[in-house]
């Protein structure tokens, strides 16, 4: 009674006229009383609600430099993300086995989790294990890359489509008279995402002129030597190779091969704003950067999972996130130095 009295500024007999149904109260007063106690009961659910604690786990395939991205997204969201309280377990490695990945989710299946935030390759496999970690009532939101053979609660990422879409839409204006083929570098066509980004890039750049052949090279993993290595060949035998659209990463290495064969690069376009694309765009080595927002999908992710547990109401399916056109002139404020 005292905190409802202090929460509508009135006596404690007051509080207890109005509870018992005393006359002698206005109504004014009573309604003050009657939206006091609705407020404190808005504000008991909130702190219950506060006190609940989500233990989630992010599993992800990737180059170490994307996953401490994805993991400082994720810091971000969890202390942002209100009311539940969020802790994290990590599960992250440059490459995985088929077997490997089985033995990861089927152990988070075992341990129990609130929720995985999962980066990993479309293979039946991986899907499976999705599928035993619904069947223990723990979603999955993929991230970046989806895999929609198997039954996760949602994607949160790039709209891939539109990304190789929009690079072909730069190669083809960038490029301007000049005819050459392009190199796309991918990480692993196992991953979606990439699989997506590539087939739109062919077919964009294809209605939009004839003169560039494509050449895809699916090797590297997104690591610095091998990719040195496998581009550095692939140069060799193609001597019309004058571009790069590169949707896997390892943009360093890539212009390191091209350095190495002595050949010139006349359009390069990258994705994600890690440190080395960030280098190279303010040494003008790239030519853009196709950016989407990881801190805004970490949060959607966090939300999602907040909804799924009753933590949060319901809202509208998510949208896949947007791809900005970022060159050295445009960099996001807290890149820009």
């Amino acid at each position: 009674m005292k905190e409802l009295a202090l929460q509508a500024g009135v006596s404690l007999a007051t509080v207890d006229r109005v509870l018992h149904q005393r006359p002698g109260v206005r109504a004014a007063t009573q309604r003050r009383v009657q939206q006091a106690w609705a407020e404190l009961e808005r504000q008991q659910q909130q702190v219950g609600l506060r006190g609940q604690r989500l233990l989630i786990d992010l599993v992800m395939e990737a180059p170490t430099r994307f996953s401490r991205m994805v993991r400082g997204a994720l810091d971000e969201a969890m202390r942002r993300t209100q009311p539940a309280v969020f802790r994290a377990r990590d599960h992250l490695a440059e490459t995985r086995s088929a077997e490997q990945w089985v033995a990861v989710l089927d152990g988070i299946a075992r341990r129990g989790s609130h929720g995985v935030l999962l980066k990993a390759p479309d293979l039946p496999v991986v899907a499976d294990a999705v599928a035993r970690l619904q069947a223990r009532r723990i979603p999955v939101v993929t991230l970046v890359t989806d895999m929609p053979s198997a039954p996760r609660l949602s994607y949160v990422g790039l709209d891939n489509r539109c990304a190789g879409q929009t690079a072909a839409y730069l190669m083809d204006q960038w490029l301007g008279a000049h005819c050459c083929d392009v190199l796309v570098s991918s990480s692993g066509q196992r991953f979606q995402g990439e699989g997506e980004r590539i087939e739109a890039f062919r077919v964009a750049l294809a209605a939009a002129r004839s003169d560039c052949g494509v050449q895809v090279l699916d090797a590297g993993q997104g690591l610095h030597a091998p990719t040195v290595a496998a581009v550095g060949r692939l140069l060799t035998r193609q001597p019309w190779i004058a571009a790069v659209y590169s949707v896997g990463g390892a943009n360093a290495a890539i212009r390191a091969a091209f350095e190495q064969a002595g050949r010139a690069c006349r359009v390069f376009i990258g994705h994600d704003l890690d440190d080395d694309n960030l280098a190279l765009l303010r040494k003008r080595q790239l030519s853009a950067v196709l950016h989407h927002d990881l801190h805004h999908d970490l949060h959607l992710a966090c939300h999602l999972l907040m909804q799924h547990h009753g933590a949060a109401p319901s809202a509208a399916a998510p949208k896949r996130s947007n791809v900005e056109v970022i060159t050295p002139f445009n960099l996001p404020a807290n890149l820009s130095r």
